[in-house]
């Protein structure tokens, strides 16, 4: 097993915790776990889950900040996609979905606006030519009339022929897996996901009594929803009822090391299979190699240094959160890296944190000596 030097990636951490030359903190608190297989190596927390009081920065009294806690439970904002794409997957082997088959095949009202031939493999790997994002809590009444603006919204550019990264795509696949098995979304994941690997704290909408464990993320005044703590932070999600296929989900770094472990078990984790072997493969096979520098599975981004730092490979797979988050797999060592961050409290501005995410990775990168 690597060594890692626990107490210099923590005191990096730390680091990042002080003012940078924006005179801001990258993130209040973070919680980092690292994993090989089943042996945890790394699990520690520092900061807080709860510092700030308003918008403009104003600190907690001592006594109503909040520790960061190795169990504190995280908003992972588009790591939610993750989960989304592995239930189409599991459709997938299934027979239920092909996937370069028409999305309208399944979803007849998404051919609106000449998208009758975008399959369900160019929306899992963002080649699908769709815009990246729309306002939806205020443009459109309620979440009947919200998704049909997705579904019918006119595309960027002809499917293939450019990579754009969009939340579309895979609100998308949440309404096709909802159409397909005439279940929401919420309950496929619990079926497929969740329960299976006993990722008791990760959910949408987790119920009340685990609010005192959840870190806070934005002030919000756009729509005006104060500090929020324990709904989800995306507006678009939120304005779903909080469930949706590109976020929503809430999590652990212990729960998320479960999914982690199945990825590098061949799709197995403690007897539950969460995906055939060539399901797994596929999702972490590049999709994408006509657009270099956007390597893609379904689902996974693949070999992304500037998130991944020295672990990027084509063999090293996995996805960010707008909220501070990241999920970072080597497969070649069956290493997983969990760097969960509450990086928005109190305002989105503060920081981008991806020097945070490399400086972790490089730390486990020099354990296993691999990397630049």
């Amino acid at each position: 097993m690597p060594t890692i030097d626990v107490d210099a990636l923590l005191g990096e951490l730390r680091g990042f915790m002080a003012p940078q030359e924006s005179g801001r903190p990258l993130f209040p608190g973070a919680v980092v776990l690292v994993g090989q297989g089943e042996t945890t190596l790394v699990h520690e927390a520092v900061g807080y889950a709860v510092k700030y009081a308003d918008a403009e920065g104003t600190e907690l009294p001592p006594d109503q900040q909040v520790p960061m806690r190795r169990d504190t439970i995280f908003d992972v904002a588009s790591i939610s996609k993750l989960f989304t794409s592995i239930v189409v997957m599991r459709f997938v082997e299934a027979g239920a979905i092909e996937l370069d088959q028409p999305v309208a095949s399944y979803v007849p009202e998404f051919a609106t606006n000449g998208k009758g031939e975008i399959t369900v493999r160019q929306l899992l790997t963002h080649t699908s030519g769709l815009i990246w994002w729309m306002r939806l809590w205020d443009r459109f009444p309620d979440r009947v009339a919200r998704i049909r603006a997705v579904l019918e919204v006119a595309p960027k550019s002809p499917p293939g022929t450019a990579y754009e990264y969009s939340d579309l795509n895979l609100i998308t696949l949440g309404v096709l897996v909802e159409r397909v098995s005439g279940r929401p979304l919420d309950q496929l994941v619990s079926e497929a996901i969740t329960g299976p690997l006993g990722m008791a704290d990760t959910g949408y909408n987790l119920p009340a009594e685990q609010l005192d464990r959840i870190a806070a993320t934005e002030y919000a005044s756009d729509p005006p929803r104060g500090m929020v703590r324990g709904s989800v932070h995306d507006e678009n999600a939120w304005s779903l009822g909080g469930v949706a296929g590109h976020a929503g989900i809430f999590s652990t770094a212990a729960d998320l090391a479960k999914l982690a472990q199945a990825i590098v078990g061949s799709g197995t984790y403690e007897g539950h299979q969460l995906l055939a072997p060539r399901s797994l493969d596929l999702m972490l096979t590049d999709h994408n190699a006509g657009f270099p520098g956007h390597a893609h599975g379904l689902g996974f981004d693949l070999d992304q240094p500037h998130y991944m730092g020295m672990l990027a490979s084509p063999s090293t797979a996995g996805h960010t959160g707008f909220t501070g988050t990241s999920l970072v797999i080597d497969l070649r060592s069956g290493t997983y890296v969990i760097l969960l961050t509450n990086r928005v409290h109190p305002r989105r501005e503060w920081s981008n944190i991806n020097v945070a995410r490399r400086a972790v990775a490089g730390h486990v990168a020099r354990a296993l000596g691999v990397g630049a």
